[in-house]
């Protein structure tokens, strides 16, 4: 499935993401298994997020030295890479465990309209508001 971020809301866009990417949507859904689709986002460049969040949401991670916490705004991880904002978000709603990793190998994040999935003609996907 392919599915336009532009002008998507982050949080909107990443759930409907990691629920086509688990198989939420199928009538064989099953919980320990893989049985979801490939997802392909395109315009992840062009996501939206709502209020004073490119400013005030920040994304911390750490080194492993002492001291070593390090804080990114959303506008700076952005600015950096647009793709990440996206990925970050979506991993961090698949599951925490050996399947949550295996899944989020199935999802294909762009920053632009230009993809090199035309061979496997997937299908558009809409997020309903």
């Amino acid at each position: 499935m392919i599915i336009d971020a532009e002008g998507q809301a982050l949080g909107r866009l990443a759930s409907n993401v990691a629920s086509l990417l688990r198989g939420k949507h199928k009538t064989n859904f099953t919980p320990h298994a893989d049985c979801g689709d490939y997802v392909i986002v395109i315009n992840a460049g062009k996501v939206s997020l709502s209020g004073q969040k490119w400013t005030q949401k920040e994304y911390i991670r750490h080194t492993g030295y002492p001291g070593g916490q390090r804080v990114q705004t959303a506008r700076e991880v952005h600015e950096k890479n647009p793709i990440a904002l996206v990925e970050k978000s979506v991993k961090g709603m698949l599951p925490k465990n050996t399947l949550g990793r295996a899944i989020f190998r199935n999802v294909f994040v762009y920053a632009d309209a230009n993809h090199k999935h035309e061979a496997q003609t997937p299908t558009e996907y809409t997020i309903k508001a």
